[in-house]
């Protein structure tokens, strides 16, 4: 599967190593949707891939993207 280039996983999840907390806007996501340190993102983020949860949060909104996100794997903000 291709990424969508949705945003949820720059927002969505939480990324100690970049400080970022849950639900909250990684700073490199630009209004693309795109990391603009692609190339130097830690690990965390290089391992995530695109799967049947992309399609699963699929919604016309990135708040919404990630509402769906959150409250699949039962996190609160």
């Amino acid at each position: 599967m291709e990424c969508a280039r949705c945003g949820t996983c720059c927002v969505a999840p939480d990324i100690s190593t970049l400080g970022k907390r849950v639900g909250e806007r990684c700073r490199h996501l630009n209004e693309r949707f795109e990391c603009s340190m692609y190339e130097d993102r830690p690990a965390v983020c290089r391992g995530y891939r695109p799967d049947a949860i992309c399609r699963e949060i699929s919604a016309p909104t990135l708040d919404e993207r990630v509402a769906t996100y959150l409250k699949i794997f039962e996190i609160e903000r």
